[in-house]
């Protein structure tokens, strides 16, 4: 008897490339994540580094972060 093919699980770990999110997720999960960083990078960086370092490097970095979980997430 001939095995049926099946189409890929999304959640099986062992299916497709390995992320580095403990998480399944999609583009808009990914999305989400780098936007809720982003703010959460701001906020401490006005707390804490604000005096030290201006808030545009604190921006830069986010924006860098957010684009490698967006792509590699």
């Amino acid at each position: 008897m001939p095995q049926e093919e099946t189409a890929p699980n999304p959640k099986d770990p062992k299916n497709g490339r390995r992320h580095f999110l403990p998480i399944v997720t999609n583009i808009f999960d990914r999305v989400f994540i780098s936007v809720v960083l982003f703010v959460a990078v701001q906020l401490l960086w006005m707390r804490l580094l604000e005096a030290f370092v201006p808030l545009w490097v604190a921006a830069i970095l986010s924006v860098i972060a957010g684009f490698f979980i967006v792509t590699r997430g």
